[in-house]
């Protein structure tokens, strides 16, 4: 039976509360007063969609008070709601609203486009620390920093070890975390966070300037979610050492499913890594591949060919413009027959912006490669140096030590 909408904020029998995209500037609880009598009203509240406006402190917690009485809510889309509001403003609002989360059930969180910076972490971490049903979180773009990332992560790890000392599984099966300039210097603390949620399956990390180094601590703490189906890691930089990572931690994921990582700069040793890694048939489970605009030269093509004959036959979507081989030449007619094997002829994307070698070019290309291999084996090989790391974590100490984590 269909209930009556009790007005024209609610959708879905009365399950959801919306007024994403109004454009409303929120500032004191008269502003909210229509919306938080409204939500008194529905006594069986799965979702609130809020984004589109932007909420003050008096505002936000006028929803948080009504909210912590709704214990139903799953969803909480809050996507955009601090434009034009103060740094000084946003935490305060924020932490109103995941203290009010606490008193629910809820299952998903989005933050995303809230440029909220790494002042805007903190209050979340309580509300990720205690939770024991959120299965989605959504934070892109909040300009988190290496700090915010940090802190989060410290969240998520408290997490799982409260998890784990209640011997139940996490819930958490779904980061996005992308356009945050996250860095090397937060990899450590989100690898143990991702390492010790096995249960995730979607991790997207795009865009966050993470080099090298970091994507090799990230891939291998991801090693342990053996039920990963969706790794996006596009515009960070790999070369060989990320790409040999990547190559190692493939091995894991048996149900991976889609491999994004599209302008990451794998280069020719990294692109043969990644080819032969898919050639060992550890990954049959791969419907879209992007790797696009990696420098990636023919001999990996032709070997990601042999892949996708051999076990890739649930490839639809292939991603490969923007590299090093010509699209006339028999490394692109190879990959073409190897999709058709499976008739998937329509998978490949167009090859229609390829990066031109020439035989000198190569040739430098690939003495640059093996000496950026030795640089950074050599640099396997030296301590690191730890004050940037002590730096950031007499800074983090401070304010985790206020969540008793």
């Amino acid at each position: 039976m269909t209930a009556t909408p009790i007005n024209e904020y609610t959708l879905d029998n009365n399950t959801i509360f919306s007024i994403v995209g109004k454009g409303l500037k929120l500032n004191t609880s008269d502003d909210v007063k229509v919306f938080v009598d409204t939500i008194a009203q529905m006594d069986d509240l799965k979702e609130i969609r809020l984004g589109g406006n932007t909420i003050g402190v008096e505002a936000g917690q006028a929803l948080a008070d009504i909210l912590k009485t709704r214990s139903t809510l799953k969803v909480a889309a809050l996507s955009d709601i601090f434009t034009g509001r103060l740094l000084n403003e946003i935490p305060l609002a924020l932490k109103a609203l995941c203290d009010a989360f606490e008193e629910t059930s809820l299952e998903e969180l989005d933050l995303s486009d809230n440029a909220f910076g790494p002042a805007g972490a903190e209050p979340l971490i309580d509300f990720l620390s205690n939770t024991k049903t959120l299965r989605v979180l959504r934070l892109n773009n909040n300009g988190l920093g290496i700090g915010g990332g940090t802190m989060i992560a410290k969240a998520l790890q408290a997490s799982a070890d409260n998890a784990r000392a209640e011997n139940r599984p996490s819930s958490l099966h779904t980061i996005i975390c992308g356009r945050n300039r996250l860095e090397d210097g937060s990899s450590q603390a989100l690898a143990q966070a991702f390492a010790s949620h096995g249960t995730l399956k979607v991790v997207r990390m795009p865009q966050n300037g993470i080099r090298p180094d970091g994507i090799k601590t990230i891939v291998k703490g991801l090693s342990s979610c053996r039920e990963l189906h969706h790794l996006d890691l596009q515009d960070n930089t790999f070369t060989s050492k990320g790409s040999q990572a990547l190559a190692a931690a493939l091995t894991h994921w048996p149900k991976l499913s889609i491999l994004n990582i599209g302008d990451c700069l794998l280069g020719k040793s990294g692109g043969v890594a990644l080819a032969e890694a898919l050639e060992a048939g550890n990954n049959p489970a791969l419907t879209h591949l992007h790797l696009q605009y990696n420098e990636i030269s023919g001999n990996a093509v032709t070997i990601l060919a042999s892949a996708i004959k051999t076990h890739l036959k649930d490839l639809i979507h292939l991603e490969l413009n923007g590299n090093q081989f010509d699209a006339d030449e028999d490394e692109a007619k190879a990959i073409m027959d190897a999709l058709a094997h499976w008739d998937h002829e329509d998978a490949l994307d167009e090859l229609d912006d390829m990066e031109e070698v020439d035989s000198e070019e190569e040739e430098e290309e690939e003495e640059e490669d093996a000496l950026t291999e030795k640089a950074e084996e050599d640099e396997d090989k030296e301590p690191a140096s730890k004050d940037n790391d002590k730096d950031l974590e007499n800074a983090l100490v401070d304010q985790l030590n206020k969540t008793h984590i």
